[in-house]
């Protein structure tokens, strides 16, 4: 994998508040969500991000418009040099406490996934990159990120990645949910050096920006039809990427738990027929705020094989687990003998609507209980190894296996295919 230094387009802050302009990726924020960022500031990054409604069309020239309207001003000015840019995000965890995560920016040579150096988890839709394709098309530039995850289960990148707040932050802001993001300059030569070597030899799994990846290699191979002698290292043989350490202490990996939107609830026969080999326990949890307190005490212990927690809405919560056999995925295990097995919901019952997939066991807890779902089924996370062991045999995990934690915002840097002199 071969990682290159850039100069960043960034904000200058003398004439924004860096934690008024970012925004959270465009694929995650809501209608309302959009028209606030629209209103809290005029050079918010929503306006070259997400400046339509979702599904429309039209306005590509716009954006391309206003970004050069903003470089004329000196709102977003280049760095005088290229770097590798760091990022340490400071956020309240899940349970409680706070964790950071650190990672770095930097631009990522394009590879076709046949390759196996860089791995998608999910399937991608075709609306999303047509729409993309043709914002690249009008910007030459990457507003958004692709976040990928590598292995270093002994942080030996640590040090290169905190020499980049040797002198300081660039620029600190903390988003709408409360997580800090702190941006740093990685300009240190030996610490570059070794973030390359490093990863020469490793592959890297996206966490988030499938559809960014995808447009990118499409773009990639329209401009090389048009341009056949450009060679293998034009600008748009790059795109710009986060990377950060699966094995990270701020790094999570969380699962996404799913809702069975109708139907009766299975009784205790029904269970213990359809769940043949698996071991069960139940308690009372009435409440839905004593939910998550209750899985992380019975149903992470299961993590490493098959387990999930059902929850009815009725005050009694089973967990469920059995052994694993070999090497099979348990996100796996669960779609099949329990999805499909218990329930009767095949793929494409899926595909139809008939899950919800709330990313929060408190939310299942509270739709189940209000009536918004017949039965709730909570869910241990993946391990890195797992996410890494599929990707690695060319498959991709079963539909909302997992998210991670925290997210990228939008605004902290961007890139243009052409820099300045």
């Amino acid at each position: 994998m071969n990682v290159r230094t850039f100069r960043a387009l960034r904000y200058d802050l003398s004439k924004v508040d860096l934690s008024r302009v970012i925004v959270p990726p465009y694929d995650v924020i809501t209608p309302e969500e959009r028209l606030a960022f629209l209103e809290r500031d005029p050079h918010s990054a929503i306006r070259i991000e997400l400046p339509r409604e979702v599904g429309s069309t039209g306005g590509y020239e716009d954006v391309a418009a206003t970004l050069s309207a903003w470089r004329r001003e000196g709102v977003l000015r280049h760095d005088p040099s290229p770097a590798l840019y760091a990022l340490r995000q400071r956020f309240e965890a899940p349970g409680g406490g706070t964790l950071v995560r650190e990672g770095f920016f930097g631009l990522l040579h394009l590879e076709d996934y046949a390759r196996r150096i860089v791995r998608p988890h999910e399937r991608t839709l075709a609306g999303p990159k047509a729409d993309r394709l043709r914002l690249l098309r009008a910007t030459r530039a990457n507003l958004s990120i692709v976040f990928l995850l590598y292995e270093d289960r002994e942080n030996e990148l640590g040090k290169a990645l905190a020499s980049g707040f040797a002198a300081g932050p660039l620029g600190v802001a903390r988003d709408g949910g409360g997580i800090e993001h702190a941006l740093g300059r990685i300009d240190d030569r030996g610490a570059q050096d070794a973030i390359r070597r490093f990863l020469a030899e490793r592959p890297v799994v996206i966490a988030d920006g499938h559809h960014r990846y995808e447009t990118a290699l499409a773009y990639r191979d329209e401009r090389r039809a048009a341009e056949p002698g450009a060679g293998g290292e034009a600008p748009f043989d790059l795109t710009l990427a986060y990377f950060a350490n699966a094995y990270g202490e701020g790094t999570l990996l969380l699962p996404i738990h799913r809702v069975v939107r109708k139907g009766p609830a299975p009784d205790d026969a029904t269970w213990k027929a359809r769940l043949p080999g698996w071991q069960e326990r139940h308690v009372t949890v009435s409440d839905a705020s004593r939910v998550p307190a209750a899985l992380a005490e019975l149903l992470a212990p299961h993590g490493g094989a098959p387990s999930f927690a059902a929850d009815d809405g009725s005050g009694r919560l089973r967990i469920f687990w059995r052994e694993r056999h070999g090497d099979e995925l348990s996100i796996r295990v669960f779609h099949r003998e329990v999805v499909e097995g218990v329930f009767g919901l095949d793929e494409a019952a899926v595909r139809e609507g008939a899950l919800d997939f709330p990313k929060s066991a408190l939310r299942a807890a509270e739709d189940v209980r209000a009536g918004r779902g017949a039965v709730a089924l909570y869910l241990n996370p993946l391990a890195p190894e797992d996410v890494f062991r599929v990707t690695g045999a060319g498959e991709i995990l079963p539909q909302k296996s997992t998210f991670f934690l925290p997210k990228l915002p939008t605004g902290l840097v961007f890139r243009t295919f052409e820099e300045p002199a």
